[in-house]
């Protein structure tokens, strides 16, 4: 197959490419190849079952067209301080401009009006003067909540616009090599489970593989000598507590962007998405790592929120493969759980012991994870992060009194596999000619709306 220009992974970065070079009329052929299936065909077995079966080749939730960002909780972060390095690559105003640019898009393809974090001025300015006093910094950012079923319903739109106006989209398809002649990128080869492949040459190739890509594309950058390094990978845990216990933050801010600095160790420790009335959720990768994570609907509320708290981990000399030290902690969690998520509540931590499922059985806080196995989580997240995080929530305390309550629960492993930095310039062109990288695999963003940005910068590049 031959195509002008080759796109891998048809997660927003992916997507944006695509629709940003139709919405200014390029004429060029383009060609997505995606390792799932079609949005409207994403289904996770535990809707029905009610516990994860590890369905095979891959994971629903995190693979498909759309991503798994999508299929978490459909949060779009306004500001461009919030979702990566992106802006030191660009600059802060391009940053902005595109945001606010990708905004109008998803609003175009039915994104919800309403913009959760931006009224109550005075409220805000009480959680930021309790989050001063608790040595935390409160980063403003208005939140676009599409909901975890109303984005399926967004970019199915956007899949059928796609294909609509020419694109091509290869699903069941993942990328196992790139081409490389003189110096220069001049396709891919892929295939699928049963082994078949095929040959896609490109002028240009754009690999947007997403977090379950990061390794892979760490592999490539070896292979190839493509000009990385070492970024940060975080390590971390979901904490749910009762709606009541956060209600204020909930109604004022939607979603309480908070770091710290915790001592001892002083590592950078923050908040990520916050899921008013959501539910707990496990993510499989393809070497059956078991993974939490988030969900949050539109419609379909809970009693609880939950969210994650992340302790960011750097790695240089003479170690420098935080992915695989981030895989082995959540491993290890996963052998401890028999290969569910494990709980624990945060009293039990403070006194040294294991949960019971008799003791969540009689707390306030109810898991809505229902396969969560009750156990330890201290005997496989590392002493380092583990009192980071402890740190972390008595300082959250301060700002939600209730917050490091004996019940609130701990979920583990929760894992950012982000941490392959791939060096470019501001048109994302990497040292091998014709290969550019985008999103969450290359290590410049984070989260939804900032891969669309980096799709929509590269499409207008290669207009």
């Amino acid at each position: 197959m031959k195509k002008d220009v080759a796109i891998i992974g048809a997660g927003p970065a992916g997507i944006f490419t695509a629709l940003e070079m139709i919405k200014k009329g390029s004429g060029k052929s383009i060609v997505i190849v995606e390792k799932g299936q079609p949005v409207e065909k994403r289904h996770c077995p535990k809707d029905k079952t009610k516990k994860c079966v590890n369905c095979k080749p891959y994971c629903h939730i995190t693979t498909g067209f759309s991503g798994a960002g999508a299929f978490s909780d459909g949060k779009l972060s306004l500001c461009y301080e919030v979702g990566g390095d992106l802006p030191t690559l660009i600059g802060e105003d391009v940053a902005q401009e595109t945001i606010d640019y990708t905004d109008g898009i998803y609003l175009e393809f039915g994104a919800d009006t309403h913009i959760e974090g931006i009224s109550n001025s005075q409220e805000v300015k009480e959680i930021r003067m309790r989050a001063i006093q608790a040595g935390l910094k409160l980063v403003d950012c208005p939140i676009r909540h599409m909901g975890t079923e109303k984005a399926q319903s967004i970019y199915y739109a956007i899949e059928q616009y796609l294909l609509e106006n020419g694109v091509e989209i290869i699903f069941g398809y993942e990328c196992n090599d790139i081409i490389l002649e003189d110096g220069a990128c001049k396709g891919v080869h892929i295939r699928n489970s049963k082994g078949d492949t095929m040959t896609i040459e490109a002028d240009s190739t754009v690999i947007a593989t997403g977090r379950r890509g990061a390794e892979w594309l760490e592999k490539i950058c070896a292979e190839y000598d493509i000009a990385h390094q070492p970024g940060t990978v975080d390590i971390g845990v979901r904490v749910e507590v009762r709606n009541e216990i956060i209600e204020k933050v909930n109604e004022v801010l939607y979603e309480s962007k908070l770091i710290g600095y915790p001592g001892p160790f002083k590592n950078k420790v923050r908040t990520f998405c916050q899921n008013p009335g959501g539910f707990v959720s496990q993510e499989n990768y393809d070497n059956d790592l078991a993974v939490v994570n988030g969900h949050s609907y539109k419609d379909l509320k809970s009693n609880n929120t939950n969210l994650a708290i992340l302790v960011s981990h750097n790695f240089s000399y003479p170690f420098n493969q935080p992915i695989e030290y981030a895989r082995k902690v959540g491993e290890l969690t996963n052998m401890l759980g028999a290969g569910h998520i494990m709980v624990q509540r945060f009293g039990d931590i403070l006194d040294g012991k294991r949960t019971w499922e008799k003791e969540l059985s009689q707390s306030n806080v109810k898991p809505t994870l229902p396969d969560a196995v009750a156990g330890d989580i201290t005997a496989a997240m590392p002493y380092r992060a583990m009192m980071n995080i402890i740190n972390f929530i008595k300082a959250m305390d301060y700002v939600v009194p209730g917050f490091a309550s004996t019940e609130t629960l701990l979920y583990s492993p929760e894992l950012k596999f982000y941490s392959n930095r791939v060096k470019m310039d501001e048109n994302f062109n990497t040292n091998v000619k014709g290969l550019h990288c985008l999103g969450d695999s290359s290590g410049w963003t984070r989260g939804l709306m900032m891969a669309s940005v980096m799709g929509v910068l590269m499409g207008r590049k290669l207009v």
